[in-house]
């Protein structure tokens, strides 16, 4: 045997032993990012579930509140239900597409098509929950000026601002935060599917 001969096995051997390696670590990595992305689904069901339970519980709350309390219309209060359970409805119809518990140690392709399936669900919700949200506002705001013609120095109407304004900002957030969580679960596909 000569010294290339000799070489050539030696190189064999040590590609041999790196490829071993990278096949280890890409198991690694797989691993971790698989949990990361579990972690991330979690939050996002997490919000879903607690979304779902508010909306709920807005039906009791809403009848004790806006016909008890402030003396609202009962079909203000059946149309603020209906608006809860839809929007519970909705929660539920897109955590559907993240509540399988083998989803992470399923087909990549398939994980990614479901998450960005939830995550267009998400965006395009919008386009029907900020309509809904606005015209409920507008009625509760009228059913705020029928009982007191100057309703904008009526503690109600001020409580109505300062709500919407921390809703919006409340909800905004939540919607964002479930944006980048989607996102970063399809890069983290997409950077394993390389």
């Amino acid at each position: 045997m000569n010294n290339n001969d000799f070489d050539l096995e030696t190189m064999r051997e040590q590609m041999a032993a790196l490829k071993k390696k990278l096949e280890k670590q890409e198991i690694v990595n797989d691993h971790y990012i698989r949990q990361s992305m579990r972690k991330a689904v979690g939050n996002i069901n997490r919000t879903y579930m607690w979304l779902i339970v508010l909306g709920l519980l807005m039906i009791p709350y809403g009848y004790w509140a806006f016909v008890m309390m402030l003396g609202f219309p009962v079909l203000f209060w059946v149309a603020t239900s209906i608006f809860m359970l839809i929007c519970a409805g909705a929660s539920f119809y897109n955590k559907r597409n993240l509540n399988d518990a083998n989803m992470m140690s399923n087909n990549l392709v398939e994980v990614r098509r479901r998450i960005a399936n939830a995550k267009k669900f998400e965006n395009n919700w919008l386009f029907v929950g900020i309509p809904l949200l606005l015209m409920w506002l507008a009625w509760f705001f009228w059913e705020i000026y029928k009982q007191n013609n100057d309703f904008i120095n009526e503690p109600l109407f001020i409580g109505g601002i300062v709500g919407t304004a921390i809703g919006t900002i409340i909800g905004l957030s939540i919607h964002f935060k479930n944006q980048r969580q989607y996102r970063e679960i399809i890069d983290q596909i997409d950077e394993l599917a390389e």
